[in-house]
């Protein structure tokens, strides 16, 4: 029989391993954020997330998430973290305060356009296959200079950082060089003249290889089942 840890635990649990990571690796709380990724959980639970205090909050797609969306505007960022078509792009800019997906320079021409029209600035995070896994989304990491250089010529989409997804190990210890290649290759931007602002964020790790990716320097981290876990009640 499955235990239901309640709400209030999980933030306690999550929290004090994030501050002993932090502490492990010398680097301040309050440089890490937590996103908690509500895409399998109803608009309630979402809420009930947001009550207590998270104003992060991370979905996938824009059908599954406009009730939580009309119900927490306002007491809650939106994070866009799934793979992103452009033809969706209209539904998402305007309503997500930041973009985690952006792989390549069409996605991030048609931001640039809509944000133009609606007069913002879209806060985007480049993602990068850094695993070379072709389960998953990205740009390849030898042509993210590429891009970088592409989409630092758009007026309304502004890089942030790099993201990316670590393949799912039973031993969180292995995916560390995914992480650590993810943080070098933005110093390795920074260090360059393709950008108009450094980059300063990394958007990596999840429920299960959080901690490796906080020691490994990630400031946002997507948190799913550990922290918002399953429908209660």
């Amino acid at each position: 029989m499955n235990v239901v840890v309640p709400l209030q635990q999980r933030l306690q649990d999550v929290e004090r391993r994030i501050r002993e990571a932090c502490a492990r690796s010398g680097r301040r709380r309050e440089d890490v954020n937590v996103v908690a990724v509500t895409k399998y959980v109803s608009a309630a639970a979402a809420a009930n997330v947001v009550a207590h205090g998270i104003r992060h909050v991370g979905e996938n797609r824009w059908p599954d998430s406009e009730e939580k969306w009309r119900q927490l505007n306002g007491q809650a960022v939106f994070h866009f973290i799934g793979s992103l078509q452009t033809r969706k792009v209209k539904d998402v800019v305007g309503k997500f305060g930041y973009i985690h997906s952006v792989d390549r320079l069409s996605l991030a021409e048609e931001i640039d356009k809509r944000a133009d029209a609606l007069g913002i600035d879209v806060p985007c995070f480049l993602q990068v296959n850094v695993s070379g896994e072709e389960s998953k989304h990205g740009i390849e990491p030898d042509k993210l200079e590429e891009l970088v250089r592409g989409v630092s010529g758009f007026r309304r989409v502004k890089p942030v950082g790099l993201m990316t997804m670590a393949p799912h190990e039973d031993d969180p210890e292995h995916t560390r060089p995914v992480f650590r290649r993810l943080k070098q290759l933005r110093d390795e931007l920074n260090e360059g003249s393709a950008l108009r602002e450094p980059l300063t964020e990394l958007s990596m790790g999840m429920s299960n290889d959080f901690e490796v990716a906080i020691e490994e320097g990630a400031t946002w981290i997507r948190l799913g089942s550990v922290l918002v876990g399953k429908e209660e009640g």
